[in-house]
């Protein structure tokens, strides 16, 4: 099979390679063109220079073919930098650590690749990984500990691509037409993207800590250095909301589903994978399929600058990410010299920091240097946040350690993904790459299997560790949010090694919380301990995520949908199209009802606002008690109880929302009955009529009316909803009272695939790019799949050859350098 398979390929990529495109044609004609093409396969076109086929398919979607891993890198830079070129330059700035010199030290970034608050702090940050020689080194590491040949083959492919097509063609988009800073780039360019997505959870996360922090130069108050000494710490739980969010990358999340061969119609796995990632900037995904005759034949999304597939399927596996709950670094307090704050004690015995000097070109300035101080265990951070303090007194500092600042191995996972003929090879390229720095791992195969993994690139902080060597402030915020703060004092308290660990200081496979072959694995951002109800996983240390504690709402609702589709059984691909757009809240299931009834209770129908106005809410009573409790475009009282949420989670705290506790026994039903006693209340409510009516939004509209995008001058409505709401479909909207609501999409649901098989070559999947292929207006494929996500339609996946070569949409293109 696998032999006839490569000749189908083989003999279709010559027949297309002949022509720019491909006239409509009987089945018998095209069969006498690719018997006629057959033996032009066997030349090299491109006179030894790298080249590819691309066949594009309806929405703009790439079905990119080589003979080798670099010519399919060389193809998929090609494709990316025709639909993204804008984007992706922009990146390369930042990479370059050029923000400054182009677009001045003070503008924001868009914070794709790195939380830096400003193109300064961005640009140190970067030039002084290139300064340090960072990705080289890891480059230069052999594999498993660096990346592959066929890896690197991809990346310098990827870059040859991308400037053919930038000298071949020019830029039309007006993001970045005729601009100086669209250049080409290198291998090593292509690498450093990997990299920085790779310790956003880390070193990415606290970038402005790492470019700010300076020895101090005078005394410090006694108070700071106490508070830094730890004999005075901060409110617990502000302490832990400090820790939780630095690891916060906000603007990701996601749900994924796998569902194994005994629910399903046929014996064979399901796959839904929901990721929710911004709809700006250079964090999209971007569709293909990537095939090398007889070696590689995989489709899905990848994240922009990558040469593989980050989410896909293949003809026996589909796998999908989600962001865990793991916390991929640490911090170690330093005990410092007196007599030199630079200078820090390990037993008792000095250690001069590294001194590193980083200067940044400025546009319109003079160049800036600054100085990063690093230790053995990383930079160290400066943070006055009140919740989490981090100073750097004279006695005291804090160093950050990133295992991600030493993995460049994500890739490799992918592509053995990619060519996987099972859960099992999923599996077995987690345990030997070990390079997925902070999500879980959803996947189902053709045979039926299910997998769940939180195999991820988390330093090796076991709890007895912590417990051993925690400082006061760790005490407080590993057990609250896994965030390790060590003392970094003692080589006693350094983070220790797994013998089946591929590199030094990070777990090894058998840690891993992993789930096998249960009838359903589920995860929406929560801990693996919720992965399946009637499977919790327990015996992972703290730092993987929490056990036993509240869920999200999005994750309560989830795995109650879940386990009813399991339970029901007989499941296709239709039953999981129908849970992506099924658009419950589960916060409105749970409040809904109890908010109707006390609003229809209140004296006269009125309730006192932030002003200290009354309000008649009376109308909204009845829109609250009629609201179906969806968050579908056509709903109407979503839009009510949407602005209402939001304004009671502002004004009663967390404790005080429910009046029956969380409790682990039943952790889908609890916390559960709104508590409308509480004093935020009435005023949530009269706040949200009040707000709904200024801004002159009935309020019993329809959701889509006031929560819709905006693309090429045409109101596109979105269902969906926010966090908060507990609703699959995640969307966060962007808020504008003064034009009526809800316009555009900051992020949420992105490159969504359902995913199954019958029994033939050909996977059935079924995919949407919400955002749509290009950021591009002038593109045909600017808007044209956020259409059907408006429209909560779907893209019927083109894998096989027989389904490529009939699409009605069909473009082929040879690119060559």
């Amino acid at each position: 099979m696998r032999t006839r398979t490569r000749r189908l390929v083989v003999t279709a990529v010559a027949l297309l390679t002949a022509t720019t495109a491909l006239p409509a044609a009987t089945a018998q004609s095209r069969q006498q063109q690719a018997a006629q093409a057959a033996q032009a396969s066997q030349q090299h076109p491109s006179q030894g220079g790298l080249s590819a086929v691309i066949r594009y398919t309806e929405y703009g979607i790439p079905h990119i073919v080589a003979k080798d891993y670099a010519n399919l890198g060389f193809g998929n830079g090609w494709a990316q930098a025709a639909d993204q070129v804008c984007v992706l330059a922009d990146g390369f700035v930042t990479l370059r650590g050029d923000r400054s010199r182009n677009f001045g030290p003070d503008a924001a970034t868009d914070f794709s690749l790195s939380d830096a608050s400003d193109n300064l702090s961005s640009d140190l940050y970067f030039r002084g990984v290139r300064d340090n020689g960072t990705v080289e080194r890891l480059l230069a590491q052999p594999a498993p500990q660096g990346p592959s040949r066929a890896v690197k083959d991809l990346m310098n492919g990827w870059a040859a691509g991308y400037n053919a097509w930038l000298k071949q063609n020019r830029v039309k988009d007006p993001a970045c037409a005729g601009a100086p800073w669209v250049r080409p780039v290198t291998g090593l360019d292509v690498a450093t993207r990997a990299y920085a997505l790779a310790v956003l959870g880390g070193q990415g996360g606290m970038v402005d800590a790492i470019t700010a922090a300076q020895p101090p130069v005078a005394a410090t108050t006694g108070a700071t250095i106490a508070a830094a000494a730890g004999s005075s710490l901060p409110d617990a739980a502000a302490a832990a909301k400090g820790a939780r969010e630095l690891f916060d990358i906000s603007d990701m999340g996601s749900n994924a589903v796998a569902f194994n061969g005994g629910t399903t119609a046929n014996g064979r796995g399901l796959l839904l994978g929901n990721p929710h990632y911004p709809w700006q900037g250079g964090r999209r995904f971007w569709q293909s399929q990537l095939t090398i005759p007889g070696e590689l034949n995989v489709a899905g999304g990848s994240l922009l600058g990558s040469p593989t597939i980050s989410i896909g399927y293949n003809a026996n596996v589909a796998w999908s990410h989600t962001v865990s709950t793991g916390v991929p670094l640490s911090l170690h307090q330093l005990k410092l010299d007196p007599a030199d704050p630079t200078t820090y004690l390990v037993d008792g015995k000095p250690e001069q920091m590294t001194r590193r000097s980083v200067t940044v070109p400025v546009k319109d300035g003079a160049p800036v240097t600054r100085t990063q101080w690093w230790t053995r265990y990383g930079p160290v951070v400066l943070s006055p946040s009140a919740g989490l303090p981090l100073p750097w007194t004279t006695t005291t500092a804090y160093a950050l350690g990133d295992p991600n600042a030493a993995n460049l191995r994500f890739y490799d996972t992918s592509l053995d993904f990619s060519k996987a003929r099972g859960t099992a090879d999923v599996l077995n390229s987690l345990d030997e790459h070990q390079g997925i720095p902070w999500v879980n791992t959803v996947a189902a195969d053709s045979s039926g299997h299910s997998l769940f993994a939180q195999s991820q690139v988390l330093p090796r902080v076991t709890d007895e560790l912590a417990a051993a060597c925690s400082t006061p402030l760790g005490k407080v915020t590993y057990p609250a949010a896994g965030v390790a703060v060590l003392d970094g004092s003692r080589t006693d308290c350094a983070i220790g090694d797994d013998p089946d660990a591929v590199a030094p200081g990070i777990f090894g496979p058998a840690r891993m919380p992993t789930l096998r072959d249960t009838p359903y694995v589920e995860n929406s951002n929560d801990s693996a301990w919720l992965t399946n109800l009637d499977r919790p996983i327990t015996g992972y240390e703290r730092i993987f995520g929490p056990v036993r504690t509240t869920a999200s709402p999005r994750t309560r609702g989830a795995v109650a949908d879940v386990a009813a589709l399991a339970a029901k059984g007989g499941l296709t691909v239709a039953d999981l199209q129908r849970q992506q757009f099924a658009n419950r809240s589960t916060t409105g299931a749970l409040a809904a009802a109890d908010a109707a009834r006390a609003c229809a209770a209140l004296p006269g129908g009125t309730a006192t606002g932030t002003a200290g106005t009354a309000v008649d809410v009376s109308e909204a009573c009845g829109v609250l008690v009629s609201w179906d409790r969806t968050m579908n475009s056509d709903s109407r009282g979503a839009l009510l109880f949407d602005r209402f949420w939001r304004k009671l989670l502002a004004a009663v705290p967390a404790p005080q929302r429910w009046k029956v506790p969380f409790s682990a026994a039943d952790p889908v039903g609890t916390p559960n009955t709104l508590n409308t006693d509480a004093p935020g209340f009435t005023k949530a409510l009269a706040d949200a009529v009040t707000e709904l009516r200024a801004a002159g939004i009935p309020l019993n509209s329809r959701l889509g009316d006031h929560q819709y995008v905006v693309r090429k001058g045409q109101r596109l409505p979105v269902g969906g909803g926010t966090e908060s709401l507990g609703v699959w479909n995640k969307i966060e909207p962007v808020w504008d009272t003064a034009n009526g609501g809800y316009q555009d999409t900051s992020f949420g649901s992105s490159h969504i695939q359902a995913v199954g098989w019958d029994g033939s070559r050909c996977p059935v999947a079924r995919t949407l790019l919400t955002y749509s292929q290009s950021s591009n207006a002038k593109s045909p494929h600017f808007a044209d799949q956020t259409r059907l996500f408006s429209a909560e339609k779907w893209v019927s996946a083109r894998f096989c050859e027989k389904d490529i070569l009939s699409s009605p949409a069909l473009r082929v293109i040879r690119v060559r350098n």
